[in-house]
């Protein structure tokens, strides 16, 4: 998947803001399935603020991986607020991150648990949290791009306004 420049920009951002902080990031992702963890590592010195990642398809990873209680998919479905922000916080868990964001929804081609194809959650967990929904339009590798692109942007900017 070839990330636009713009993305790519933020993406070396992030990797430069968290080295002067001395911080790290973690990812767990579901739809996005390795991109937002790809864009960041694409960037020299990444190796000094990427620690890893899951990508988490199933749910069964999901409660195994990343410490996802299973009544929080019981009760909202795999995709929720509530289970992004779970995943991001069994990311930072999981490998003692400073930051770690974390991905769910549907790429399609078909509705997933009575949730349209481009419904997305982005959670970003750390010093400071944020979670943001999408609804996006397209084709499956368009609904993927685009919430790379976000979960990165929406990242970044946290970083640039951080006190």
């Amino acid at each position: 998947m070839a990330l636009p420049k713009e993305i790519l920009g933020f993406a070396a951002e992030i990797v430069e803001h968290l080295r002067q902080r001395g911080e790290t990031i973690s990812t767990a992702e579901s739809l996005t399935a390795g991109a937002v963890s790809s864009a960041i590592v694409t960037i020299s010195g990444a190796s000094d603020v990427f620690v890893g990642g899951v990508t988490a398809y199933r749910d069964e990873i999901k409660t195994s991986h990343l410490g996802v209680d299973p009544s929080i998919i019981e009760k909202h479905t795999v995709i929720s607020e509530e289970v992004a922000v779970a995943m991001a916080k069994g990311a930072i868990k999981s490998f003692g991150t400073t930051w770690a964001i974390g991905t769910t929804g549907v790429a399609g081609p078909n509705p997933l648990d009575g949730h349209p194809v481009g419904a997305v959650w982005v959670a970003i967990e750390g010093p400071i949290s944020q979670s943001i929904e999408l609804s996006l339009s397209g084709e499956r590798e368009s609904v993927r791009n685009a919430a790379t692109s976000s979960a990165i942007a929406t990242f970044a900017r946290i970083l640039r306004h951080r006190p």
